[in-house]
């Protein structure tokens, strides 16, 4: 899709051009789900396929992971739409699944989760699947995002996923696969990306894309913050299950903090500029968490993309207690420069207020823009989308690990890096080595 446009200075956009790619791939196989909350004697409920015009009224939702943002997430859905009811639960842990359900108690009645839909493992999710439900919330750590996706997806579920959605270029070109599924089978997919969502945002990027600062020539964005939680090994767990109950900090996991945070940032100047990046070459490294607790992530990145027509994009992120905190993007144009949040300084200058008493909570915007594509029978469908943007964040990552620079065809199209563990069980797993610039291999 062509970006040109003729900016108020009376300037060519230049014609900049969306770098989406159509994968060359198989069709996913079917897969066979378990059938957790089948009723005795009643077949297990297959794909739903959306009929047509109008969806259904009343949604049921199942949560697969019962973290605080899958349980926030739940509990924004419900307060999205009257007609939402949770009403399965899944978790790798019972602990998390209990913790969930005391934070989802002041939902009263809007959830209707008995014993046997709740479930534990690795394998847990294909329970949720198996039930009798509309919409699914995909909320683990990210490493599991693609293999969850593919799996709802085939049972014929809605979705609202999390950010990121992968950890690696083969996890995005499931996704991306899956994306495309979705819309073959009139399945809406919405993710965790809330400014996309955030009237501030859309109302200051319409602007900017109707040429309010005229040509965009270069932009910034920052995810610079004090440190995150951190879960202790304790004696009983074995590799595995100490890494998922901290993921933060095993890339695996969550593909680091560039890619599990940074991506909000990352994912709004493609917005902006309307296409992913061209290429990436970045730094960074492990200076203030250097204890094995941290696992093998980085604390701080440096990244510059180039994106077509010459835009230089500085992108940078920190998580390091006691330095200075900056979360923004800023676009700065050929007429001048905005905030995309909701400020402009160009040939005219715009603020964007909300009117008195008509505040959006981007968090549960999401929900009502995803309940409602469903009703209407016009699934809202996201994934390809947030699949670019996370791919921007990875390759940033590869990039500053390796030492190399990075292209997005190759990155998109050749990379054949794949962070999954040999198996999905608990028991040993060693902690791959921190990353060497110059030594780690570019995959």
């Amino acid at each position: 899709m062509s970006n040109q446009t003729t900016d108020r200075c009376g300037k060519d956009s230049g014609g900049r051009v969306s770098r989406r790619q159509f994968l060359k791939t198989s069709a996913i196989a079917a897969a066979t789900l378990a059938s957790g909350c089948v009723t005795p004697g009643r077949p297990a409920p297959g794909p739903r396929f959306l009929p047509r015009g109008r969806g259904p009224e009343k949604i049921r939702v199942g949560l697969i992971g019962c973290g605080g943002r899958g349980t926030g997430a739940a509990i924004d859905c419900v307060a999205a739409s009257p007609n939402v009811e949770i009403v399965a639960l899944a978790d790798l842990f019972q602990d998390r699944i209990d913790w969930c359900l005391e934070k989802l108690a002041e939902l009263g009645d809007k959830v209707q989760v008995p014993p046997e839909r709740r479930f534990v493992g690795f394998d847990a999710y294909q329970g949720v699947l198996a039930c009798d439900l509309e919409l699914v919330i995909l909320a683990t750590p990210p490493g599991f995002r693609p293999r969850h996706l593919r799996a709802a997806v085939e049972a014929g579920k809605h979705v609202f996923m999390e950010k990121p959605v992968a950890v690696d270029p083969v996890g995005v070109r499931s996704v991306m696969v899956s994306s495309d599924l979705a819309r073959e089978k009139g399945l809406a997919i919405v993710a965790g990306t809330q400014r996309r969502h955030d009237p501030g945002y859309i109302e200051t990027i319409k602007r900017i894309h109707g040429g309010a600062i005229g040509r965009i020539v270069a932009a910034q964005c920052y995810w610079n913050q004090g440190a995150l939680w951190v879960k202790p090994r304790q004696p009983e767990w074995s590799d595995m299950e100490w890494q998922c109950r901290n993921w933060l900090y095993f890339t695996w996991l969550s593909g680091d903090h560039i890619v599990e945070q940074h991506v909000h940032n990352l994912d709004v100047i493609n917005w902006a500029l309307k296409s992913p990046p061209i290429s990436a070459v970045g730094v960074g490294g492990r200076q203030a968490r250097t204890g094995p607790e941290f696992g093998n992530i980085y604390d701080h990145f440096c990244v510059e993309y180039e994106y077509p027509g010459g835009v230089r994009v500085l992108s940078m992120c920190r998580q390091i207690e006691g330095t200075s905190e900056r979360v923004s993007e800023r676009l700065v144009g050929t007429c001048g420069t905005a905030d995309p949040r909701g400020a402009i300084d160009g040939l005219f200058k715009y603020r964007y207020r909300p009117a008195k008493g008509r505040e959006v909570n981007p968090y549960v915007q999401e929900h009502v823009d995803l309940l409602a594509s469903i009703r209407k029978g016009k699934p809202l469908n996201e994934g390809r989308r947030i699949a670019e943007s996370t791919l921007t964040a990875i390759m940033g990552r590869m990039s500053a690990y390796t030492g190399r620079e990075v292209s997005w065809n190759w990155v998109l199209n050749a990379s054949q890096l794949d962070l999954s563990p040999p198996r999905y069980e608990m028991g040993d797993l060693p902690v791959e080595p921190v990353a060497v610039p110059g030594q780690t291999k570019l995959v």
